[in-house]
């Protein structure tokens, strides 16, 4: 197969870039292109919600690559247009200002948007937390309001309580989990992640919904719960989940589900290809369609794509992961943690915040936790991959009552 004498990747953040930068490790030397939505170079979303929040970063400090790094990479950067619509027949980007971008390859890595509650429009002091123009504008409500609520008890909404909390404002956390994580984490570690917060001094409504938001003269002063109990605020984030960022294909050719569509080679359709958080691709090793939403899946995602549009004819087969940072708590998590799962504590003791988790369902291990232990996580990472028998994985470590 011969190489593309072009080619155009739709969202340059890591996905994107990861693309890019391996397209060009491997020796591509054909026309490459990034448009980007965001006017910004390419930067890094994982520590928008702690360190860039906190202040203890400048926004800067999150670039993924410097001026001269990407100057290296001979290609062309179209930012702060955002890509409209494709004719994948075609292999034609339409971008808002009108743009027409062609391409032999294409491949979209457009991220995710945020979900949003009807009733903050309109209001200010209502924070959704995706881009880092979304993070400096909540962080100059932060320094200027001390009473917070956070609407969402996931992955982003505890990590912002804890940033927030760590600034010395007065937190409150929403969400209709029984802990903090719970489907990620699952109750037993979702219940330790309850207990980090509140010995931090986060009040946590969980178990609760929230009815819509409250405000007074254009600005929020509250969350509702759907009990009428209203729960005060001087600044509200909303992180109830994100959705692909998809919209713009429709029309496209493309078959959209939970994302774009594509084969185990994360290819949507003849020359067009999706990476991160917008592609829900064929795990050969799982046998089922998968889509992840984190750093590491896109980089990762990114690599074999470039090597797929060059021919290399490779599976994308990871072990997922994804990790948390919140207070002194390093949370990481290799393979699935089933909702129904066992769960054994194989190294450390929960009640010194420090341990390694197994997860097992159907007699196999399925998934592996560390909190605070990474060396030791990375090495029971291996039970995920060889799928190793759960009695032999346990032998006499505990096993956490569900």
């Amino acid at each position: 197969m011969n190489a593309p004498a072009s080619v155009l990747v739709v969202g340059a953040s890591a996905g994107g870039l990861a693309v890019a930068e391996a397209l060009r490790r491997e020796g591509y030397a054909g026309k490459l292109t990034l448009l980007g939505a965001e006017r910004h170079l390419p930067y890094d979303r994982p520590p928008l919600s702690k360190k860039v929040l906190s202040g203890a970063w400048e926004a800067d400090k999150a670039r993924l690559r410097s001026e001269a790094e990407l100057a290296k990479l001979d290609a062309e950067l179209v930012l702060g247009d955002a890509a409209v619509h494709l004719d994948a027949a075609a292999r034609e980007v339409t971008t808002a200002s009108g743009r027409s971008l062609r391409a032999e390859v294409i491949v979209l890595a457009t991220g995710l948007e945020p979900r949003r509650l009807p009733s903050q429009e309109g209001l200010s002091g209502v924070h959704v937390l995706r881009t880092v123009d979304e993070t400096l504008a909540l962080r100059a409500d932060l320094l200027a309001g001390p009473r917070v609520v956070v609407v969402g008890d996931g992955v982003l909404g505890t990590e912002i309580a804890a940033t927030a909390r760590g600034m010395g404002l007065t937190v409150t956390v929403v969400g209709p989990q029984p802990a903090p994580m719970a489907s990620q984490l699952g109750p037993v570690v979702g219940g330790y992640l309850a207990r980090l917060h509140a010995d931090h001094g986060v009040e946590l409504r969980l178990g609760v919904a929230v009815s819509d938001l409250v405000g007074e003269g254009g600005r929020v002063r509250g969350v509702r719960l759907a009990s009428g109990e209203v729960l005060p605020a001087d600044v509200v984030v909303v992180a109830i989940g994100s959705r692909p960022a998809i919209g713009w294909l429709e029309g496209s050719g493309l078959r959209l589900a939970d994302g774009i569509v594509c084969d185990s080679r994360c290819q949507a359709a003849e020359g067009v290809y999706a990476v991160g958080d917008v592609a829900f691709w064929h795990h050969e090793g799982l046998g089922t369609g998968l889509r992840l939403e984190n750093r590491t899946n896109a980089v990762e995602q990114g690599m074999t794509v470039a090597a797929n549009i060059l021919g290399k004819d490779r599976p994308y087969t990871p072990v997922p992961y994804f990790w948390t940072d919140q207070f002194d708590a390093k949370i990481q998590v290799f393979g699935f943690l089933p909702s129904d799962a066992e769960v054994a504590i194989v190294e450390g003791d929960p009640a010194r915040r420090q341990f390694v988790a197994l997860y097992g369902s159907r007699g196999k291990v399925k998934g592996v936790l560390g909190w605070n232990m990474v060396k030791q996580t990375r090495q029971h990472r291996q039970h995920v991959v060889d799928g190793t028998a759960w009695t032999d994985a346990v032998g006499k470590a505990i096993l956490v009552p569900r």
